[in-house]
């Protein structure tokens, strides 16, 4: 369970507003952002950033995910440096280094254009809390990947309350991940409804390195303009000057 001593979060970054659901039977979507494409079923790309600690993690996420019948994820090679972990156009960079005592276990954020598609994404996960005795299990780490990476295919929480009864999903908050390792029914379901329709372009299409997101607490989050279930959750915005920003949610544990 979470140390009583410390706040962890774990951190969703997308620049739009959020509506996390009013209960775990509502959609989950995050409000319909999505990568836009000309076909179903779409393969995304997993830039392996990764130690070998994490490749088995990473593997299984991705194994997960592709049960979907909307989308496939392939892990491909990146030479991206893990603790910048820069985003690439088109797919998802997902790294793991000792970033510090940031209070986060991981952190996900995603770049969007036109209002709806996402265009970029990453993914973190802080070995200075994994490589402790506490979060150094099988169980956290395929939970946190899972979640971190669902969030970069658009989907919320279908549950931020960590001491309900697990949902049996990695998109459930939770103090025991044992049982939320892996998407359930409810997921895929979600992705059907964000990945129903085509679009005529697409945003999937791997090419150039672009300017990354801070990595400690806050940094690079810009203004809080909200907070909410108690101070659990905060909602930061940042824009870059060029009529886009990025939003970054922040789920606090005690």
């Amino acid at each position: 369970m979470f140390r009583p001593t410390r706040r962890i979060m774990v951190v969703m970054g997308m620049v739009a507003a959020l509506a996390l659901p009013a209960g775990v039977s509502a959609t989950h979507s995050w409000g319909g952002y999505h990568w836009a494409r000309t076909a179903n079923p779409f393969t995304l790309k997993l830039g392996d950033n990764v130690s070998t600690a994490w490749d088995a993690f990473l593997a299984t996420t991705s194994s997960d995910w592709s049960q979907s019948t909307v989308l496939d994820t392939s892990i491909v090679a990146s030479g991206g440096k893990p603790r910048n972990c820069r985003p690439t156009a088109g797919r998802v960079e997902v790294c793991n280094a000792s970033y510090g005592n940031t209070g986060w276990l991981g952190v996900a954020q995603i770049w969007i254009t036109g209002g709806t598609h996402i265009t970029q994404g990453t993914v973190k996960v802080n070995d200075t809390y994994f490589n402790t005795a506490t979060y150094n299990t099988s169980a956290w780490r395929n939970f946190v990947m899972c979640q971190e990476v669902g969030h970069t295919l658009g989907l919320d929480h279908q549950d931020t309350n960590f001491t309900d009864p697990n949902l049996g999903t990695c998109m459930d908050y939770t103090n025991d991940p044992s049982t939320n390792q892996h998407p359930n029914a409810h997921d895929y379901d979600e992705l059907g409804i964000i990945y129903a329709h085509l679009d005529a372009t697409t945003t999937i299409n791997p090419s150039t390195k672009s300017a990354g997101a801070g990595t400690g607490a806050g940094s690079g989050w810009g203004r809080e303009v909200s907070t909410a279930h108690g101070g659990r959750t905060s909602i930061f915005v940042a824009e870059d000057g060029n009529g886009q920003a990025t939003i970054t949610f922040v789920i606090w544990s005690r």
